[in-house]
């Protein structure tokens, strides 16, 4: 990945077709819902579509609120690379992932508390909408100073229209989408995929 350019995860992908159009216009990372949602695939579903990703691409296995050894499980099931835990989650769950080698996306809403935004020992922060997987944009300024100097991702309500200006006004060092590039709730449009990592990586 350039330094200059802002890191890219397009979550909630269930297909083959969806999968290459991300890699091909440079999703830094990929994500797969492990979790209980209408985009959930199964450990197995992703172990498939983890196969054909170039290892220099992360891979992310998303969960919400599991046990941390179902997470360690299923992740190891789907082959992935990174973890990404929602829900209520202490430090000790950060390191434990780690320990079972794995890299830790964390997520966190924009409206949580503020011992929430502390540094966990999480490879990626991701501070999301007030009410996470709602598609609606927000006021992605608002956030700007609760993980400045670390890395962190942005997400919530983000489209190819927006996240140029929503990466800028968060001071994020990159961002995930999901919804913003469906042209059905859970079902992706390759067109919007390769346009949201295009408009960002430009």
């Amino acid at each position: 990945m350039s330094a200059s350019k802002p890191f890219v995860k397009v979550c909630g992908l269930s297909t083959a077709q969806d999968v290459q159009v991300a890699v091909a216009h440079g999703a830094d990372a990929i994500g797969f819902v492990l979790t209980s949602s209408v985009r959930e695939i199964s450990p197995q579903q992703a172990a498939e579509l983890v196969k054909a990703i170039d290892e220099a691409i992360a891979t992310v296995a998303v969960f919400r609120s599991e046990d941390i050894q179902t997470v360690l499980q299923r992740a190891t099931q789907a082959g992935v690379s990174w973890v990404q835990l929602h829900g209520q989650r202490t430090q000790a769950e950060v390191a434990t992932a780690h320990e079972a080698g794995f890299k830790v996306i964390r997520a966190v809403r924009r409206n949580d508390s503020q011992e929430q935004f502390a540094d966990w020992g999480e490879d990626l922060l991701l501070i999301d909408a007030s009410v996470p997987g709602s598609g609606e944009s927000w006021d992605y300024a608002a956030v700007k100073d609760l993980a400045a100097g670390r890395h962190w991702l942005v997400a919530g309500g983000l489209s190819p229209q927006n996240v140029v200006e929503a990466v800028d006004a968060a001071g994020a060092w990159g961002a995930d989408v999901s919804s913003g590039v469906e042209s059905s709730r859970g079902i992706k449009d390759p067109k919007l995929i390769a346009e949201f990592i295009d408009a960002i990586k430009a």
